[in-house]
């Protein structure tokens, strides 16, 4: 799966949210950075957060996605935060421990 039109689409998507200014996405050292400018000191964490976790939910609609936000600091009207979409890995062996999602329990057909 080509993860960076999620990318671009989720970055497009943030970008017409009305609290946010302007996001800049980077990897360092192959982790993705969000970089979120706000546009101005009213807005919150939490509402920042829930416009990410709208963006992110609308992209990874209809595509066996997941994805992980964690807060990283904060400068001024600056938000930084990591953030990633990756595919599930599916479980390929029984481990023994009774898991809900266990390979023994999925059908054949």
């Amino acid at each position: 799966m080509d993860l960076d039109f999620v990318w671009e689409k989720y970055l497009k998507l943030l970008q017409k949210q009305p609290d946010i200014q302007k996001v800049h996405y980077k990897k360092v050292t192959g982790i993705p950075f969000l970089y979120i400018t706000v546009s101005d000191s009213s807005v919150t964490l939490d509402t920042i957060l829930k416009h990410m976790k709208i963006c992110s939910a609308l992209v990874m609609k209809g595509k066996q996605l997941h994805c992980e936000t964690i807060y990283f600091r904060q400068q001024e009207l600056l938000f930084v935060f990591r953030h990633r979409f990756y595919v599930p890995q599916k479980k390929m062996f029984c481990c023994g421990n009774l898991c809900p999602d266990c390979i023994r329990f999925k059908d054949e057909s």
